[in-house]
Parts: structure tokens; sequence; C-alpha cells
């Protein structure tokens, strides 16, 4: 193929569009998240849990949802240990499962964070589309995370 019309595939725009849109979005919210004293995981993984049942998710659950290696999970959960805002909680019958649960600490932390979090969701996201561009991303986006995270959708008792 020529280079010069290999530099002007449309693919190319297209993910440099998605990246950039990504980068944008970390940039405006992440100093809501570290304003309450928060990284951007920190919060993520918060409110993961929040909305989980019971207000919990098994580590490898919470690795998948977020990205993160096993390892990179653990780190996750131990500062957020150390702050009080997540417990470790074994999985019944299984010694060597552990769930990370939210506490009272951690829903209160991200109570606190949320309006002004959804605000900015608002202001440079949601706010910026219509509602069928915005059902269409959603839509569209739930296909691409399902093939490329297909764990992150799982729950553990297997329902999505």
């Amino acid at each position: 193929m020529d280079p010069k019309r290999l530099f002007e595939d449309s693919r190319l725009t297209t993910i440099g569009l998605f990246l950039e849109v990504h980068e944008g979005l970390l940039a405006k919210l992440e100093p809501i998240s570290k304003k309450n004293g928060l990284s951007g995981l920190d919060l993520n993984a918060l409110m993961r849990l929040s909305r989980s049942p019971g207000r919990k998710l098994r580590m490898t659950d919470l690795a998948a949802q977020t990205g993160l290696s096993t390892s990179g999970v653990t780190r996750l959960v131990d500062r957020l240990e150390r702050n009080g805002f997540v417990r470790r909680e074994s999985a019944p019958g299984d010694r060597r499962s552990f769930y990370a649960v939210l506490t009272a600490a951690g829903a209160t932390r991200v109570a606190r964070v949320l309006p002004a979090y959804l605000d900015a969701v608002d202001e440079w996201f949601i706010g910026r589309l219509s509602a069928e561009q915005l059902d269409a991303m959603v839509a569209g986006l739930r296909v691409i995370r399902d093939a490329v995270h297909p764990d992150a959708a799982q729950t553990s008792d297997g329902s999505r």
C-alpha cells in the first residue's frame, strides 16, 4: 500500500479522536477527584463498588472492571483500605478469593465527590450529545467493551 494513503486511513482518524476524547475527559475529571484526595483510579474503583450489589466485588471482578492486573488491584485496594474506604472480606466457600467492600467512609467520600464529578460529566460529555447520539454511543461502547474486556461486564454470579 502507498505510504501516503496508509497515513490518510480514516481508521487512524477515528481511533485518534477516541484517544483525544479519552485524554481530554480525564484531564477535565481528574482535578475533581484530586481535590477530594483521590486519584481517578481510586474514584473509579469506589464508584464501581458503590454501584455493585452489596457494595462489594470480587477482587478479580474489580480488576477486570478497572483494567488492572491482579497485583495492580491488590495495590489499589491496599491503598483504599489504608484510607478506610474499603475493607477486604473473604469469599464464602473459597479461601483464596476476597471481596473488596465499600465502607461507610468510602461511600461518604464518593457521595461528596459525585455532585461535582457529575456536573463535569454533563458539561464535557453527556451534555455535548443529543439523546440519539448518546444512545448510539453507549450501545457502540458496550459492543467494543464486551469484545476487548469480556470479563468487565460479568459479575461474580455470572450475570451481566
